[in-house]
């Protein structure tokens, strides 16, 4: 079992849960965060005064799922996330020893 975590740009968030959607992904957790890469902040003006944003929004998209799995859900995040430009995000990839649903005592793959 893994856990792949990415992290995209907001607005292909609907994109990307389509995309999962039909590839058989049943479950996703969406969180709000803000950060940098290489895409580092960007300078605005509010009333005149410059000031910089370091943190930008993103949407990170945890999914756990089989092994098997894996690359076709990295091959549909990436074909719907891409839009050529800095801060598209990244995808991680993680082993999950464990998995418990909590309502039936559920473990492992019988609890995805």
């Amino acid at each position: 079992m893994k856990l792949i975590s990415a992290i995209i740009k907001p607005f292909k968030l609907d994109d990307v849960r389509e995309a999962l959607s039909e590839i058989g992904v049943n479950g996703i957790t969406i969180t709000e965060v803000k950060g940098f890469g290489r895409q580092k902040g960007h300078t605005e003006m509010y009333r005149g005064a410059e000031y910089v944003v370091d943190f930008l929004p993103k949407i990170k998209i945890e999914i756990a799922c089989r092994d098997e799995m894996v690359d076709s859900i990295i091959e549909s995040i990436i074909k719907v996330a891409n839009t050529g430009k800095i801060g598209d995000g990244k995808i991680f990839v993680s082993p999950l020893e464990r998995v418990i649903r909590i309502r039936t005592g559920e473990f492992d793959e019988s609890a995805l």
